[in-house]
Order: structure tokens, then sequence, then C-alpha cells
């Protein structure tokens, strides 16, 4: 994370900005004013001979100026040359060779003259020229013969073209040379090889020159080598040689130099151009040159080195670069030196330039113009593009070397001048002119500016004015005050206003005066101060693994009263947000990071009058870039040395590299890995096989992932010879009853050894001592047939190819195919442990009659019915193994109360034997799964209905239910109560002993046996439980006994009874109430029969039917059980809505009975009064 500095152009910027606070003040356009160029060419104009030649010269003034020119000191009268004519209200020339001419006509040197009353202007001498790119003369060049070592250069000689072409070396084939320290071009377009090389036969070599004005490329006729060798070239353990030269029978040298000559030489430079030194030595091996200074170190910051440290570039020399440097070349041979004396010499270069004077009448002034240069330029004035000495006399003039000074000046003295001055390397010219005015205060600007600047800042407020004599400036702010001038404030001589630092008391309307003899003048600027833009949470530098996602933030502060953008760059360039972006306010996700992400991040935080730059730098871990130039040297029978270069590692190291070899013999195509070294070598010998055909690959792994494969390696083959190993996991193995297959896994082609590789394969029954059978195979399996059933067999597979056979192999037992046991298990003996197990005990059968491999015994069994006669079983088969030869195990996992029965079979690897005598066992009762559907009702504050299925395997008869319960409030428990029920009773209604407790609840069916698996639930919470309220003290008065009570009574029972009348007259006519609209009606939250958003009406469903009898042991006695809920209603009226819930017409029969049934806890409560009757 950085806060980036601004760039080195923004303190430039405001430099040159400051300077030039102080220059010359310009004359506004509508006063008379002598000329001044404005626009002009370069002094070395070359054109292009294919388009119309342009020479610009442009110029201003009042009135405004004619123009006219001169050619080669003469004038060049336009008028004259069809081809020639000059812009409209401009001095520029325009020759037009659309109708033919050749423009080589028109070389020499133009000057510009732009005239009006009050003087001339001069432009500078330009030099017109005509580029030129001629052909390459045509030459037979016949091949280089040169010795192995030896140096060589290969001049280029190109055809001097205007400008100077660019120098570049190719083959014949448009393919580039490549150049390092050995092989490079020279800044005069030569190649220079330090020693030659048998492999630069490979290619010829062109050289080639660019020219930029016509953009062509001339290419010289090709250059072929050939180079004497005392070793042919494709010996590749040579030409790898970590010793090559000597190795090769190259003679070792010193190194001597190739260019420049000699120990010594000189070089001139002009002062603010770029200086090139260059040295290139030839020797054996190839030097290697360092560059020094005489005295001193070299200017780092403007010292670099080019073309493999065989040349040094200074830019922008300045005298103190001028002295010795020397270049050092080097081998392990020893060293020579060649030192380059530099002088720097200088054009001339402005030390004070002379500046527009503008006076009034009767003032003094002066035009200095002084340079510099090496040698001391000679300085020649001019006035009105004639020398001053050929001028008529002025009184009030004064030349004085590099000054002229006027004094009281009057009207007739305007005039421009002209300084000239050369030396040997060149010339400047400028013009300034001399203008006498009298003319009051003026401003330049717009009146009362809005002015916005950020806090701390530096600013300046502008007041451009003009007026002669030059008038006096002063500041004044919000109308009051002295002269701002001083302390944070400072007035230029242009009439800005700076201020060094802004704050928030600088705020407020600022006012410039501009005053001279002739009067005054001014100008209102409103300064406003803004807070700066800051980002207060900078992105931060992070490294990330490739394929995830990465945010960087930019968190940022302003003035609310600027509109801020925010932006981001990546590597100082805009970017692009695609669809793996996401830019937001404050923060930048990148997803499914790529290699190609890496950079650095800037965020730009920006309002219309300033910025703040935040930097970070994104790393990615990528897996590495693939090895490449991979070589093998150190060729033997059975090794090689394999070479590669790495790859990058994409900033993650790399930890491993893992060489393949592909053969083109038995898997042609197929990589297989070969061995795996360090991260930190690059070079490893490897181990072969004789007779393969290798070809290696490397990869290289980081921690991120593996690399793609490395182009393949060059071939190599080893010689042959007889196998070392037999094949492995050698088997015999019948796969019918009458034969035996003897299989093997094959060689592979790195333990062939050599061609033709096939396998002698013998046998004979163990233990009988008869001779050995044997076959060939080029297989991997071969079958023996007419066996006898499972007898053991000696078994070899011995390996061999066409240099021999491989060693003696290790002899294998393997046995012919099996057939199907002949007996089976008998007195199968069947104990009843509990009421899921039994225990089996057999004899065991005559190992004879197996007739293979005993696997296991196994027993059948399947569930043949339940003792409860209307429970439904299923008689699938199951099967349980016992392995080995044992005569006893256990059956588990039966069903309890149900009949069985059983088989028991042998088992070898063909299969099953017959079935033994069925046995039949019946499974004592055992315990009750859990009771199915356990639901738990409540349908208002003081019941709770429990409802439940029998279990799904009762495993036994049924004796009843448990069930125990008790109320809890939080973590508060009260006193747990038990209840027990008949077999065939489901439901049980629970009497609350408070509004507020809930329930949990746990029930389990008995058998005889005892208790099964519980099932528990709790009460549902209500959603607005009321709190009961407390009783009436025996100092307050009885509610029943107060009148607004017994009023609102009558009222209630006025309302209901309407409410029947009308229900009564509805149903006499047929009509009832819609199951839509009464399904549509929301409950209010406040009743207390709400449940899970619905309302049970199902009286059968939450609580016991009325007329039920509870019995001593606390069951309920069902009577009526099978009603229909038809009975409750009349005609069959009722109906059932989507949750079963009942939705029909009580009459009046039902809801008599359910007042009766309730009345001794619901008789006190009016609301359900109105329940009762409605």
């Amino acid at each position: 994370m950085a806060r980036p500095q601004p760039p080195p152009w923004v303190h430039a910027a405001v430099l040159l900005c400051l300077l030039g606070l102080g220059g010359a003040i310009e004359i506004p356009m509508d006063l008379s004013q002598p000329p001044t160029i404005t626009k002009q060419s370069v002094k070395d104009h070359i054109v292009d001979p294919r388009d119309n030649i342009l020479i610009e010269c442009e110029a201003k003034g009042n009135p405004a100026p004619s123009f006219h020119w001169t050619r080669n000191s003469r004038f060049f009268n336009v008028a004259k040359d069809p081809r020639v004519s000059m812009r409209r209200r401009s001095g520029t020339l325009v020759i037009d060779f659309r109708s033919g001419g050749r423009p080589e006509e028109y070389e020499g040197e133009y000057q510009c003259f732009a005239r009006n009353k009050f003087g001339t202007a001069l432009s500078n001498r330009i030099r017109l020229q005509v580029s030129k790119s001629p052909l390459w003369p045509k030459e037979n060049l016949d091949p280089v013969v040169v010795q192995e070592g030896a140096p060589l250069t290969l001049q280029c000689n190109p055809p001097p073209g205007l400008p100077s072409p660019v120098i570049f070396w190719m083959s014949s084939s448009m393919e580039p040379i490549t150049q390092d320290k050995r092989v490079s071009q020279g800044h005069n377009g030569d190649l220079y090889f330090s020693n030659v090389m048998v492999q630069d036969m490979q290619t010829d070599y062109s050289c080639n020159a660019r020219f930029h004005f016509t953009h062509t490329i001339q290419q010289k006729n090709p250059f072929t080598l050939k180079v004497l060798t005392n070793h042919p070239y494709n010996d590749s353990s040579l030409r790898n040689h970590p010793d090559m030269y000597s190795a090769r029978g190259v003679s070792e040298r010193t190194p001597s130099f190739m260019y420049p000559q000699g120990t010594a030489s000189s070089q001139m430079v002009l002062r603010g151009m770029d200086l090139l030194l260059e040295c290139i030595a030839s020797g054996v091996p190839t030097p290697d040159i360092a560059w020094y200074k005489k005295g001193g170190d070299l200017p780092s910051d403007k010292a670099k080195f080019e073309n493999f440290n065989k040349a040094l570039r200074i830019t922008s020399v300045s005298e103190e670069d001028s002295g010795e440097y020397f270049c050092l070349a080097s081998n392990k041979m020893g060293s020579i030196r060649h030192t380059i004396s530099v002088r720097v010499k200088a054009a001339p270069y402005w030390l004070d330039e002379p500046k527009n004077l503008i006076l009034a009448p009767g003032e003094d002034g002066r035009l200095v113009c002084r340079a510099n240069g090496n040698p001391k330029p000679t300085v020649q004035w001019m006035v009105n593009g004639e020398p001053l000495q050929s001028a008529p006399p002025n009184p009030n003039r004064e030349v004085a070397g590099d000054t002229i000074i006027f004094r009281d000046t009057q009207i007739s003295s305007r005039a421009v001048y002209q300084c000239n001055t050369s030396n040997e390397h060149g010339y400047l010219l400028a013009n300034a002119f001399v203008s006498v005015l009298d003319v009051p205060p003026r401003m330049m600007s717009p009146r009362n500016q809005l002015i916005r600047v950020i806090l701390y800042n530096r600013t300046r407020l502008d007041c451009p004015f003009f007026g002669s004599p030059i008038p006096t400036l002063r500041w004044f702010k919000n109308g009051q005050g002295s002269n701002l001038d001083g302390g944070n404030y400072h007035v230029y001589e242009n009439g800005s206003l700076e201020i060094k630092m802004i704050r928030k008391e600088d705020q407020g309307i600022y006012t410039c005066v501009a005053t001279n003899i002739l009067g005054k003048a001014e100008n209102q600027v409103r300064l406003e101060v803004k807070d700066p833009t800051r980002i207060f949470r900078m992105p931060e530098d992070q490294v990330v693994k490739r394929g995830t996602t990465v945010q960087l933030e930019c968190r940022v502060k302003h003035d609310p009263s600027l509109k801020l953008t925010v932006s981001w760059l990546k590597d100082d360039q805009p970017l692009y947000i695609g669809n793996r972006m996401k830019k937001e306010d404050d923060s930048l996700t990148i997803f499914g990071v790529a290699e190609r992400d890496q950079g650095s991040y800037t965020c730009v935080a920006s309002t219309e009058l300033d910025q703040d730059l935040a930097k970070a730098y994104l790393t990615v871990l990528g897996r590495p870039d693939r090895p490449r130039d991979l070589e093998l040297t150190d060729l033997a029978e059975r090794s090689v040395r394999l070479t590669w270069i790495p790859g990058d590692d994409n900033n993650s190291p790399i930890t491993d590299y893992v060489v393949q070899f592909e053969e083109d013999q038995f898997q042609p195509g197929v990589w297989h890995d070969h061995s795996k070294f360090p991260g930190s070598v690059n070079s490893a010998v490897l181990q072969l096989s004789p007779y393969v055909n290798y070809q290696f690959r490397v990869i290289a792994v980081n921690e991120v992932g593996s690399s793609h494969p490395s182009l393949p390696s060059e071939r190599y083959r080893t010689s042959g010879a007889p196998p070392e190993s037999n094949p492995s996991d050698v088997k015999g193995e019948g796969t019918r009853k009458n034969n035996m297959e003897i299989t093997w896994t094959p060689m592979n082609a790195t333990s062939a050894f050599g061609p033709n590789l096939r396998y002698i394969v013998k046998w004979r029954r163990k233990e009988t001592r008869e001779t050995w059978n044997n076959a060939t195979v080029w297989g991997s399996r071969y079958v023996v047939g007419q066996t006898p059933v499972y007898v053991p067999y000696e078994i070899r597979v011995q390996a061999e190819n066409d240099f021999g056979k491989g060693p003696e192999p290790d002899t294998v037992i393997g046995y012919s195919g099996e057939d199907y046991p002949r007996a089976a298990p008998t007195d199968v003996k069947i104990r009843v442990l509990n009421s899921t197990a039994i225990n089996l005990q057999w004899n065991r059968v005559y190992s004879d009659t197996v007739q293979g491999q005993l696997r296991e015994y196994r027993a059948y069994y399947w569930r043949e019915s339940s003792l409860l006669k209307s429970l439904w079983v299923s008689q699938k088969r199951q099967q349980a193994g016992f392995p080995g030869d044992r005569l006893r195990g256990v059956v588990s996992r039966l069903f309890p109360y149900s009949n069985y029965k059983l088989e028991m079979v042998v088992v070898n690897g063909r299969g099953d034997g017959p079935r033994s005598e069925t046995k039949e066992f019946t499974t004592p009762e055992g315990v009750p799964s859990a009771p199915r559907r356990f639901r738990v009702r409540q349908p208002n504050l003081q019941t709770i209905n429990l409802e439940w299925d029998h279990p799904e395997h009762p495993n036994g008869i049924l004796t009843g239910y448990s069930l125990r319960y008790l109320p809890f409030n939080g973590t508060k428990l009260g006193k747990q109560m038990v209840e027990n029920f008949s077999p065939n009773q489901t439901k049980f209604t629970v009497q609350r002993a408070d509004p507020v407790s809930r329930y949990r609840f746990t029930l389990s069916a008995r058998t005889q046996v005892g208790s099964g698996e519980a099932v528990t639930e709790e009460s549902p919470a209500a959603p607005n439980e009321a709190t009961p309220t407390a009783a009436y003290t025996n100092n307050q008065p009885d509610i029943v006994t107060q009148g607004w009570f017994i009023g609102l009574m009558c009222a209630i029972a006025l309302l209901v009874l309407i409410l029947l009348i009308v229900c009564f007259i509805k149903r006499s006519r047929g009509g009832k109430y819609p199951v839509r609209e009464k399904k549509d009606v929301p409950l209010g939250p406040e009743d207390p029969k709400e449940e899970d958003g619905s309302f049970d009406y199902s009286d059968e469903d939450n609580k016991p039917l009325q007329g039920s009898q509870t019995s001593l042991d606390g069951t309920i006695k069902q009577q009526e059980s099978d009603d229909s809920l038809v009975d409750y209603g009349e005609g069959g009226e009722g109906q059932f809505n989507e949750d079963g819930s009942f939705i029909g017409q009580y009459t009046v029969k039902k809801d008599k009975e359910e007042t009766e049934g309730n009345e001794s806890s619901e008789a006190t409560s009016p609301v359900n009064a109105i329940y009762s009757l409605a």
C-alpha cells in the first residue's frame, strides 16, 4: 500500500508556471503593435518527395503583417512560380507537385519576413532538404570462409540516405539474426562475431535498411558463411561440452578490439545530445565488456548500458561529462582496455533571451541578448531585418555589446530588433519589438470570476492587465484592508496574486486595482475554499492464488459540494472493467484472478478540483511456465544428462521438476514418470534401460500446481541386452472345472531390454515329479486344458528377447478349476438367543466333497409369517455367511414374534453346494417400536388433545400405552405425571393446570416383554396467551351486581337472539354460509382458539365426545366412536377444508350439548357464552 508521489511533470509544470509569472506583459490585439512570429518550420526541414512541400511561417501584429521570403539570401518571388503559393493571412509556403516538377529543385535555405508599418520580424533560416532513399548497389558476394573461433565482421555499408536509415540484420528468409554477447550489431550497422562457431553456418546474413519517410526496406545481398572446423557439427556431446572451445579444438585467445581500433580514440559531442561510446572485442572465450570513467564515477542517473554491455549511452550530456572513458574487455585468457577522450562542445544556448519592450513616451528601457556556447558565440544586432550598423541613426538608442539601451523614447522609436548569436555548431535568432504607447489601465480577463480551491494548496488568482506606462497593481480582500503582499501572499509582475497555503479564512472576495498616470481599472475574484479529497482506507498489497477472488478497498472522504469520481488504473493505464471485475464506490473486486491481473492498481479519487491516489500491488501466484530448451549431453549406454532452462515461476518458487519419458515401440505417445528432482536444479543424470528409444520432457511444480509439459527433447536410443527380470504377479487359476489359466503382468518397455519380447511358460502337477510342460507366449496369459478338478500346479514364467533369456524365475503354486460342492452341512441345530437372534451349529463336510477352496458356510433364511395373524410380512430370502471352516455362527437382526425357515449350504469359488434340510424356528415376543404419528393439539387455554397411531412393528401382543408428561415454564419444571392406556386407545385429553406453562409428553407402547421405543413431543406455544387475572378481594364490589354489567349482558343477549332469527330464516330458505367466505375471514390474534394460524372446529379431533366416561385407570371409554360428523349438522352440510378442519353449520342441538358439557368451566366467560349461543 502506498500513496504515490505526483509525477515529475507536475512539479515541472508548476515551476514553469511560476517562472512565467514574471514574463513580459502582452499587448492587446486591438492596440497597434509590431509583428511577432508565432509559428515556423524547424531549422532542418526534411520533406517527403511524394508529398507537397509546406514551409510554415505565421505572425501576428496590428495592423496584420504582410509576408515575403528569401531563398539562399535572395528575394524569392512567389508570384513568378506557378507551383508556389502562400496561404491566405499567413506566410506559409505551399509548393504543389501534382502537375509535375522535381522537389530537389527547391532545396535551399529559406527565411520568412513578416512586416507592418511598425517593423519587420524574421523567422529562422530554414534549411529545406528532400528525403532520399537510394537503392543498394548490385554486387555479387562470395562466400565468406573463416576458421572456427576466428573473429569476423560483416560490413553493411548502407547507401547514404536522408535521414540516415535504421539498420537491422536478417536472413534471406526474413528471420531475425539472434544476437548475444558473441554476435551483435554495431552502431555503424556492421555485424560483429567475437568468435565464429560452426552453428553460424545454419543461416545466411543480409543487412536491411529501413527508410523513415518512404517506409521502405531495402535488403543487401546476403552473406554466406563457410566455417572450417575440426569436428562435425552434429556431435552433440562436444557441442554441449562445458569447455566447448577446447573440446572442439579451438584455441583460446586473449581479447582484441574489433571496434574502435587501437588502444585510444577521441569523440566530440554537443551539449544536450546523447553520447554513445562503443567497444566490440574478439577473443575465445567471448570477452565481457566493462566501462569506467577516469578520475570519477559514471553518471548513474544518465548512463545506461546497451548491446550486451558493448555500448555506453549518456543522455543529455553537459560540460561536466567530458573527460576520459575506457572500456575493459576480459576473458579467462587476459584483458585489454581502450581509452576514449570525450570533448563536449556546445551550440549557442540562451542565458538571457531578449523580450518585447513596451514603453510610454519619454521612458527608458533596454533589450538584453546573452548566450553561451563552446566556442563562445558572437552576437549580431539587426533592426527590422537589417544590420543595425546600416540602419538610420537614432540618438535615443545606444548599443553596448549584448545590450541596447533606449533613453527618452518617442513614438518614432517603434521597431522590431533581431539578435543573432552563432558559433561553428549553430545559431540562435530572437525577435523583440519596442512599442511606444500611451494607454490607461485596462483589465484583460472576465469580471467577477469564481475560483474554487482546495484547502492547504498553493493557488494563484490571475488579474491580467495592460497599460502604458505599465500600471502598478494592488490587491485587496473583501473591499477593505491594506494591500496584499508579503507573508502568505505574493504579487507577480503580470498581476497574479499567489497564496502560498490556502486556509479556511482565505475565502472571500479579492479585488485587484491597476493604476498609472492615465487612470485606474479594477476587477474582482471570488475565492471559495473546499475540503481536500483524501483516501482514508487505501488498497493494500496482496498475494493471491490464481482463480481466487480479491477485493481492493478504496474509501474516500471529500467535500460534499464537489462531485466525486473514483476510477482505477492498472500499471498506470486506465483499467478496463470486464465481466470478471466489479467496481463499487469503495472497492474493486476481481473474480477468478488470472496471471494477467498481476500488477499495480491505483485508486484515483478525483473531483473537478483535486485528486488523491493510492496504489497497491497485486501479486498472483500462478503455475510455473513450462521449462524450455531441453538438451541431452554425456550420452552413455545406461545414462544421459538432461539439462533445461526453467520457466518463470510466476511468483511461487518451483519446488520440484518431474522428468517424463516416452518410447515409440510398446506405448508410443504415452508419457511415463521417470524421476523427480528438487526445484533448485536444472540438470540431472537419468538412469536408462537398454533398447529404449527415449524422448524426455520436464514439468515444473510449485505450490499452485504443475506447468504445461516442456517441448520434448531429441530422441536417444540405448543398446539392447537380455532381460534382467521376469514378469510379476504370476497366477494360476481355473476358469472352468477342467482347466487352469496362467496369467501375469507383462513387462513394460523399460524392462524388455530388447526386441521380440516373449515369455516361456512352464507348469507341472505339484509333488508328482513329472516333467515340466512348456510353451512360448507373446501375450500375458496361457490356458492349460484337461486338468483334474482343483489340484495344485507348479508354475514358472521366464522373459526372453532376441539378446537372450532373463534370470531363472520363481516357482508359483496355482490351482486348476473348481466344481460345485457335492455335500451340504448336516446336523444343523438352532438355539434361540433372544427375540432378534439365533445361534447355529452344524457338522463340517468332508474336504473331498468341497471340490475347491472352501469360502464359507452360508445360511439362507426367510420370515414365513408373524404370530400376529393380521400382520402381513415379506418372505424375501436373506443370507448370512460364515467364512472359513467354522462350525457355528449367529444370525441376528430378526423380527420378533415371527415364524422363520432356514437352510444351509457350502460355498467355494465356483458357487453354492446342495441345500441342507429346512429348519423352522420361532422368535419370541419383543418390545414394540415407537407409536406412529404422535400429534399434540391445543384447541384452547384449558385443554390439550393427544392422538397417535399404533406402532409399525408391534413385535408381540400390545398390552397398552404409557404416557409421561410434565409442565414446564422456561427452565422451571413441574411434577411429572404418568398415564397408562389400553392397547385400543389412541386419544387422550389433558386438562391444563394453568394457561401459561407448556407440556412435554413422552409416549411408548408395551408388550408383555416391556415398554418399547418412546416418542416425545411438546405442546405448542400460544402466540398471545393472556395471563389470568387475579381474583377480586372482598373489599371490591361483585361485578355481577353492577348495573353496567347487567345492561351489557342484556344487549349481548338481544344481539345473539337477532342473529339466531336471521340464521333460522336463511336455513328455512335453503341458504347456507359459503365455505369460501368463512375460509377467507382472518381470525383475530387475540382469539384463544388460534393455533398455527388456523382455527380447528373439529370437536372430534380436539376433545372427547360428549357423554364419554372416564375409567378408573384414567383412560377414556370410547362410545359411539364410529359416529359420523354428519350427525353434528343437518343434512350432511358439514364439510372439511384443506387442512382437515371442519367447516359447516352447527345445529342448535349441537350447540346446546357443547354448552351443557362445558358449563362448569366456561359459564363465567361472556365470550364463551357468545360462542355457545352462536
